[in-house]
Protein backbone atom coordinates (compact mmCIF):
# COMPACT_ATOMS: atom_id res chain seq x y z
CA UNK A 1 0.00 0.00 0.00
CA UNK A 2 1.02 3.23 -0.74
CA UNK A 3 1.92 5.77 2.23
CA UNK A 4 3.63 9.00 3.36
CA UNK A 5 6.77 9.32 4.61
CA UNK A 6 7.73 11.38 7.69
CA UNK A 7 8.68 14.69 5.35
CA UNK A 8 4.89 14.53 3.25
CA UNK A 9 6.57 12.41 0.25
CA UNK A 10 3.67 10.28 -1.21
CA UNK A 11 4.38 7.90 -4.06
CA UNK A 12 3.34 7.93 -7.69
CA UNK A 13 2.23 4.79 -9.71
CA UNK A 14 1.87 4.74 -12.91
CA UNK A 15 -1.00 3.14 -15.06
CA UNK A 16 -2.03 -0.12 -15.38
CA UNK A 17 0.13 -0.92 -12.26
CA UNK A 18 -0.43 -3.76 -10.07
CA UNK A 19 0.82 -3.52 -5.91
CA UNK A 20 -0.21 -6.58 -3.92
CA UNK A 21 -2.58 -5.55 -0.85
CA UNK A 22 0.97 -6.82 1.58
CA UNK A 23 3.28 -4.43 -0.38
CA UNK A 24 4.80 -1.19 1.38
CA UNK A 25 5.55 1.51 -1.08
CA UNK A 26 6.66 4.77 1.19
CA UNK A 27 7.92 7.98 0.76
CA UNK A 28 9.38 9.99 -2.36
CA UNK A 29 8.95 6.37 -4.84
CA UNK A 30 7.95 7.06 -8.58
CA UNK A 31 6.62 3.52 -10.22
CA UNK A 32 6.07 3.93 -14.14
CA UNK A 33 3.18 1.61 -16.20
CA UNK A 34 2.39 -1.48 -16.31
CA UNK A 35 4.37 -2.74 -13.48
CA UNK A 36 4.07 -5.37 -11.09
CA UNK A 37 4.69 -5.15 -7.15
CA UNK A 38 3.98 -8.76 -5.30
CA UNK A 39 3.48 -9.43 -1.78
CA UNK A 40 5.48 -8.42 1.01
CA UNK A 41 7.37 -6.06 -1.09
CA UNK A 42 8.80 -3.21 0.57
CA UNK A 43 9.89 0.17 -1.35
CA UNK A 44 10.61 2.82 0.44
CA UNK A 45 12.16 6.44 0.30
CA UNK A 46 12.23 8.16 3.58
CA UNK A 47 16.24 8.77 4.62
CA UNK A 48 16.33 12.76 4.08
CA UNK A 49 19.17 14.78 3.33
CA UNK A 50 19.40 18.30 5.09
CA UNK A 51 15.26 18.03 4.57
CA UNK A 52 14.85 16.36 1.09
CA UNK A 53 14.42 12.51 0.53
CA UNK A 54 15.88 11.18 -2.69
CA UNK A 55 13.78 8.97 -4.65
CA UNK A 56 13.14 5.83 -6.03
CA UNK A 57 12.73 5.83 -9.64
CA UNK A 58 11.36 2.75 -11.43
CA UNK A 59 10.15 2.47 -14.91
CA UNK A 60 7.71 0.83 -17.09
CA UNK A 61 7.09 -2.91 -17.24
CA UNK A 62 9.41 -3.90 -14.06
CA UNK A 63 8.79 -6.83 -12.01
CA UNK A 64 9.09 -6.69 -8.08
CA UNK A 65 8.32 -10.22 -6.14
CA UNK A 66 7.92 -11.26 -3.77
CA UNK A 67 9.88 -10.09 -0.84
CA UNK A 68 12.12 -7.26 -2.55
CA UNK A 69 13.31 -4.32 -0.18
CA UNK A 70 14.22 -1.67 -2.42
CA UNK A 71 15.65 1.48 -0.42
CA UNK A 72 18.63 4.25 -0.15
CA UNK A 73 21.06 5.86 2.11
CA UNK A 74 19.91 9.37 2.79
CA UNK A 75 21.21 11.85 -0.09
CA UNK A 76 21.03 8.25 -2.36
CA UNK A 77 18.70 7.48 -4.92
CA UNK A 78 17.70 3.86 -6.28
CA UNK A 79 17.27 3.98 -10.52
CA UNK A 80 15.31 1.35 -12.28
CA UNK A 81 15.22 1.47 -15.59
CA UNK A 82 11.97 -0.74 -17.65
CA UNK A 83 11.78 -4.31 -18.17
CA UNK A 84 13.96 -4.93 -15.55
CA UNK A 85 12.76 -7.83 -13.42
CA UNK A 86 14.00 -8.50 -9.54
CA UNK A 87 13.23 -11.86 -8.11
CA UNK A 88 11.86 -13.01 -4.44
CA UNK A 89 14.15 -11.71 -1.79
CA UNK A 90 16.13 -9.54 -3.20
CA UNK A 91 17.92 -6.15 -2.05
CA UNK A 92 18.55 -3.33 -3.72
CA UNK A 93 19.93 -0.38 -1.73
CA UNK A 94 21.30 2.64 -2.75
CA UNK A 95 22.87 4.74 -4.24
CA UNK A 96 22.05 1.99 -7.36
CA UNK A 97 21.30 2.26 -10.97
CA UNK A 98 19.94 -1.16 -12.66
CA UNK A 99 19.61 -0.12 -16.34
CA UNK A 100 17.21 -2.02 -18.94
CA UNK A 101 16.32 -5.93 -19.46
CA UNK A 102 18.51 -6.69 -15.88
CA UNK A 103 17.32 -9.91 -14.48
CA UNK A 104 18.35 -9.70 -10.31
CA UNK A 105 18.14 -13.40 -8.83
CA UNK A 106 16.34 -14.64 -5.68
CA UNK A 107 18.40 -13.63 -2.75
CA UNK A 108 20.80 -11.26 -4.73
CA UNK A 109 22.01 -7.76 -2.89
CA UNK A 110 22.89 -5.12 -5.12
CA UNK A 111 24.47 -1.59 -3.09
CA UNK A 112 26.27 0.91 -4.37
CA UNK A 113 26.85 -0.46 -8.23
CA UNK A 114 25.63 0.42 -11.69
CA UNK A 115 24.34 -2.77 -13.58
CA UNK A 116 24.19 -1.54 -17.16
CA UNK A 117 21.66 -2.82 -19.92
CA UNK A 118 21.09 -6.94 -19.92
CA UNK A 119 22.58 -8.07 -17.25
CA UNK A 120 21.58 -11.36 -15.03
CA UNK A 121 22.75 -11.40 -11.53
CA UNK A 122 22.70 -14.81 -10.10
CA UNK A 123 20.56 -16.31 -7.50
CA UNK A 124 22.40 -14.80 -3.73
CA UNK A 125 25.18 -13.28 -5.44
CA UNK A 126 26.31 -9.74 -4.24
CA UNK A 127 26.95 -6.61 -6.25
CA UNK A 128 28.43 -4.14 -4.30
CA UNK A 129 30.54 -0.49 -5.44
CA UNK A 130 31.28 -1.32 -8.85
CA UNK A 131 29.47 -0.77 -12.33
CA UNK A 132 28.71 -4.04 -14.63
CA UNK A 133 29.34 -3.43 -18.18
CA UNK A 134 26.08 -4.75 -20.12
CA UNK A 135 25.52 -8.08 -21.09
CA UNK A 136 27.58 -10.04 -18.70
CA UNK A 137 26.46 -12.95 -16.31
CA UNK A 138 26.91 -12.20 -12.44
CA UNK A 139 27.28 -16.29 -11.13
CA UNK A 140 25.25 -17.56 -8.44
CA UNK A 141 26.10 -16.95 -5.12
CA UNK A 142 29.64 -14.61 -6.20
CA UNK A 143 30.87 -11.30 -4.55
CA UNK A 144 31.47 -9.20 -6.82
CA UNK A 145 33.57 -5.84 -6.62
CA UNK A 146 34.50 -4.51 -10.29
CA UNK A 147 35.33 -8.33 -11.76
CA UNK A 148 35.72 -8.93 -15.25
CA UNK A 149 32.45 -11.14 -15.86
CA UNK A 150 31.77 -14.02 -18.71
CA UNK A 151 29.31 -12.46 -21.56
CA UNK A 152 25.70 -12.98 -21.24
CA UNK A 153 24.67 -15.83 -22.88
CA UNK A 154 21.81 -16.50 -25.24
CA UNK A 155 19.58 -18.54 -22.93
CA UNK A 156 20.10 -15.57 -20.43
CA UNK A 157 18.85 -13.50 -22.59
CA UNK A 158 15.51 -15.34 -23.37
CA UNK A 159 14.65 -16.15 -19.96
CA UNK A 160 15.17 -12.37 -18.84
CA UNK A 161 12.56 -11.39 -21.62
CA UNK A 162 10.44 -14.05 -21.21
CA UNK A 163 10.19 -13.12 -17.37
CA UNK A 164 9.59 -9.70 -18.16
CA UNK A 165 6.26 -10.96 -20.57
CA UNK A 166 4.73 -12.94 -17.82
CA UNK A 167 5.12 -9.68 -15.63
CA UNK A 168 3.32 -7.83 -17.99
CA UNK A 169 0.51 -10.28 -18.72
CA UNK A 170 -0.18 -10.86 -15.09
CA UNK A 171 -0.35 -7.61 -14.73
CA UNK A 172 -3.07 -7.20 -17.30
CA UNK A 173 -4.73 -10.05 -15.35
CA UNK A 174 -4.81 -8.92 -11.66
CA UNK A 175 -6.28 -5.76 -13.12
CA UNK A 176 -8.93 -7.63 -15.08
CA UNK A 177 -10.45 -8.92 -11.63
Amino acid sequence: MPYYNPFGDYPQIGKNTFIHPSAQVIGNVVIGENCFVGPNAVIRADEALNGKVSPIIIGNKVNIQDGVIIHALAGTEVRIHDNVSIAHGAIVHGPAVIKEYCFIGFGAVVFNAVLNPWVFVGHRAVVEECEIASERLVPTGIVVRDQILQKLTESKRDFILKVNTMNVYLVEKYLKK
